[in-house]
């Protein structure tokens, strides 16, 4: 969504780099190429100019004059300008303290509500709450039908009398469905109202009747992020003739230039509460301003992805894998790895998970022709060996092969491939879970390229270590250098060479690390 916007900004902060001091001539460089970034990803123009007005204003404190890195100071300022006009912090759902909340929904044609009344009754599910969805869109051909066929992909009833195709009275449905929640003790209630135009008085008239006659706990316009420019006018419109408490913004995978998202909440004053991202109805959830700002500037999105991945993960199938990997429990397997991927694969895409991880803006084209049906030929490739070559790949020879090849229709270097990468995987998995640090990586403990580790560390070694120690041609100094050399390697915890020792002891006498020992056994 924001692929555009986050280009222009890299590209800009990318020249404040190296400058060790920030003259007045780059402060207007950068707010010029901010408000550029800014107007091309269809940010309204009053915004623009008040986010630049903060920025530049913050830009020639001491904040930044004074920094180590200016450059960094000012990516600062941005990212908590982005989240000011994002709306600072998120905004959760009032409940109502008796009887069912009730949350209405207006919006445009086409913005995608009935959608969203589903996504919104599964998050509410999930929550531990009792959802009921109400049919009130009697205008748009089918609408009724399709929030009922949502309602049971979620596992939610649909409160739906009439049949709607222009027929029936919307708000005499919506007024009937808190008796019927009532009854059937739902504790929230969620209308889904027909989309409107913005000079449309009839159908702006029947929203204002349907939440006067259900006195709504939340009203929620619902906008299409794709609309550009025009969502500030509609959404507008909206608070005008109807009212709302609101925004939830849909279509946020689209590649539209997301500057909807950065004017409402700075021109209508109500806050972004959740967002829309994909065709899934798990793809919904809170708005976080902070974690927009990051993605916007390509700091990624780790949190969002720790909680999707609290939600999706069997947490006692990584513990077994976890303690695989670190010698415990066996020796960590195809079936493992098989098993972690699918976990994995619950997710989403796999680009859309990698796009959370920071950074990963520069490799955005990679990530767009990223083929989500490679794991799908994985998983044929390994669902294609016995029982027991996957409990031990070691066993795949060529004859295997080729017949792993041929059960799941790829080609004998596909299976080739796949086995080696798992070897190297699993040893680097076994590395990391050791506490060994990368395997490869300069400068981590044991790892070839490591002072003192690989052949090339104790090369190092031999290197430093010359031609030994020079002793005293005086045999009476030579005798008192031996005995000083024998004192100090008396005062060491070790003892001196060749004398038994207690390595308990010797421990107990070291400042160590807290559970170290396990280290010496």
């Amino acid at each position: 969504m924001f692929a555009t916007l986050s280009d222009r900004l890299a590209d800009t902060f990318k020249n404040l780099r190296g400058k060790g001091r920030l003259s007045e001539a780059d402060i207007d460089a950068t707010a010029r190429e901010i408000r550029i970034a800014l107007l091309e990803a269809d940010v309204a123009l009053p915004v623009v100019k008040e986010f630049v007005a903060a920025v530049k204003e913050r830009a020639r404190t001491e904040e930044v004059s004074g920094a180590l890195n200016p450059a960094q100071q000012v990516i600062k300022i941005v990212h908590d300008e982005l989240v000011t006009i994002l709306g600072g912090e998120e905004r959760r759902l009032r409940y109502a303290k008796s009887g069912p909340t009730v949350i209405m929904l207006a919006g445009l044609q086409g913005a995608g509500k009935t959608t969203l009344a589903a996504k919104l009754a599964l998050w509410l599910k999930d929550q531990g709450k009792a959802p009921l969805l109400v049919a009130c869109d009697l205008q748009r051909p089918n609408a009724v039908n399709q929030l009922q066929v949502n309602g049971g992909r979620v596992g939610v009833p649909v409160y739906a009398p009439e049949p709607g195709n222009g027929t029936g009275d919307p708000v005499a449905v919506a007024r009937a469905s808190i008796e019927e929640a009532r009854r059937k003790l739902h504790d929230v209630v969620i209308v889904d109202t027909a989309g409107r135009l913005g000079v449309d008085a009839e159908l702006m008239q029947q929203a204002s009747d349907i939440r006067d006659a259900v006195q709504p706990d939340e009203v929620l316009f619902v906008v299409d992020a794709m609309i550009g420019q025009d969502a500030v006018v509609t959404a507008q419109a909206f608070l005008d003739g109807v009212g709302y408490d609101g925004v939830v913004l849909t279509k946020l995978d689209g590649d539209a230039r997301g500057g909807a998202a950065l004017s409402i909440r700075q021109v209508t004053g109500r806050p972004v509460m959740f967002a829309s991202s994909g065709e899934k109805m798990t793809d919904f959830d809170v708005f976080y301003p902070d974690r927009m700002a990051s993605r916007i500037l390509d700091m990624g999105d780790m949190l969002t992805l720790i909680e999707q991945a609290e939600k999706a993960f069997d947490q006692e199938s990584s513990m077994k894998a976890a303690a695989k990997l670190a010698g415990q429990g066996g020796e960590f397997t195809l079936d493992d790895f098989l098993e972690q991927m699918q976990q994995v694969r619950k997710l989403g895409s796999m680009s859309k998970i990698l796009g959370m991880l920071p950074g990963m803006g520069q490799m955005r084209e990679q990530l767009e022709n990223f083929d989500e049906r490679e794991i799908d030929r994985i998983q044929a490739i390994i669902q294609s060996m016995t029982p027991a070559e996957r409990g031990n790949p070691k066993m795949i020879d060529g004859s295997r092969r080729a017949r792993i090849a041929k059960g799941s229709g790829r080609q004998v270097s596909d299976v080739n491939q796949l086995v080696d990468r798992f070897f190297e995987a699993r040893k680097m998995m076994m590395q990391m879970a050791r506490g060994g640090g990368m395997p490869g990586m300069p400068g981590m403990p044991g790892m070839p390229g490591a002072a003192g580790g690989g052949k090339r560390g104790k090369a190092k070694q031999q290197v430093k270590k010359g031609k030994g120690a020079k002793k005293s041609g005086n045999p009476a100094k030579a005798a008192q250098e031996a005995a000083a050399a024998k004192e100090r390697a008396a005062a060491t915890p070790f003892g001196t060479p060749g004398e038994a020792i207690d390595y308990e002891s010797a421990a107990a006498n070291l400042d160590l690390p807290k559970d170290f020992s396990k280290f010496l056994k």
